[in-house]
């Protein structure tokens, strides 16, 4: 006899997996700043995510833009170059760009990547 519940079991694990595999975010405007919160895992199939987070760019000169990273559980290669379409965008639109946050592998990652030396970085 076999089984006929181990199937679904393993697809609504495969599911559950995926769901908390992905990068989520949130946009939070004061006056002078716009903060965004990034939560979940950070990899090349974010990219479209990502997108929407540029969206957020769109702040008159001088506005500060900050990536609070401290939901951020990984981040590969693809994410680092994400933050720098992401500082390349803020540089275009005269605006002031931060990294805050970030914690283990995450921190560990921008250390190697030497981003202190190009990204501002708020501990």
């Amino acid at each position: 006899m076999t089984d006929q519940t181990a199937p679904a079991k393993i697809i609504r694990n495969d599911a559950a997996q995926q769901r908390n595999t992905r990068m989520d975010y949130s946009v939070h405007d004061a006056q002078d700043s716009t903060e965004i919160r990034l939560k979940g895992r950070m990899t090349y199939s974010d990219h479209d995510t990502f997108r929407s987070v540029i969206a957020a760019f769109e702040r008159p000169p001088g506005h500060r833009i900050v990536f609070d990273l401290s939901g951020l559980d990984f981040v590969d290669s693809s994410g680092l170059g994400m933050f720098i379409i992401a500082k390349d965008t803020a540089e275009k639109r005269n605006l002031q760009f931060t990294l805050r946050g970030a914690r283990d592998e995450v921190q560990r990652l921008i250390t190697i990547a030497k981003f202190h030396k190009v990204f501002s970085i708020d501990d």
